[in-house]
């Protein structure tokens, strides 16, 4: 195997997998192997520059190296769930202004403990949504992996309620708009049952 050229790459028998249709025991086997790796690599490195590449490897990779490996496994694994918490930061730098309304708007709304369990600082705009997301994706390697998906689901349970909100007022004059709010809002709150799951599994060590 080479040795990475970049603290993040994955090596390239990872992806051979993939090539030809291999058998999906051995693509499942792979996407274990590499979140493990992933895992492991930016824990047992002191290097700050090893951890902002773990963050930012979407930035300049993008998503589809990542979603070849992780997108097709259970949200009850660690593939899975990185997959989930990657693209959760990939959506927010995407809209980061139309995220921080639909966030602010869920702690106005939404009763509960969620909005400071997420530690978004407040009033959150797009600089801080965008903060947020880093420093959630942060947590994986840099702490308490049930923590950083404790907030993943207060995060996506805050905005799911801020998408309501907005589509309820949508709903006469832009029923279009509204519509997709509503979509929105369902799967956010899927994706926190999600991370709410895999922290409970991690808790339990059975998290793999």
């Amino acid at each position: 195997m080479r040795e990475f050229d970049r603290p993040v790459r994955f090596p390239g028998e990872v992806f051979a997998y993939f090539q030809g249709g291999e058998d999906p025991a051995t693509i499942l086997r792979a996407a274990h192997d590499s979140a493990q790796m992933l895992l492991h690599r930016g824990r047992e490195s002191d290097d700050p520059a090893v951890l902002e590449r773990l963050v930012a490897y979407t930035d300049e990779h993008g998503v589809d190296a990542l979603a070849e490996l992780w997108s097709r496994s259970s949200a009850t694994s660690l593939p899975g769930i990185l997959w989930r918490l990657y693209l959760l930061r990939v959506l927010i730098r995407q809209d980061p202004e139309g995220i921080s309304l639909l966030f602010q708007r869920g702690t106005e709304v939404l009763n509960t403990i969620d909005a400071t369990v997420a530690g978004a600082e407040a009033p959150t705009g797009p600089a801080e949504i965008r903060d947020l997301a880093d420093r959630i994706l942060r947590g994986v390697f840099q702490g308490d992996l049930g923590v950083a998906l404790d907030r993943g689901a207060a995060f996506c349970r805050v905005t799911s309620a801020g998408c309501t909100s907005v589509a309820d007022d949508l709903e006469l004059t832009n029923p279009e708009r509204s519509s997709e709010l509503t979509t929105r809002a369902l799967r956010l709150s899927q994706t926190a049952t999600d991370f709410a799951s895999a922290a409970r599994l991690e808790r339990n060590g059975s998290l793999e």
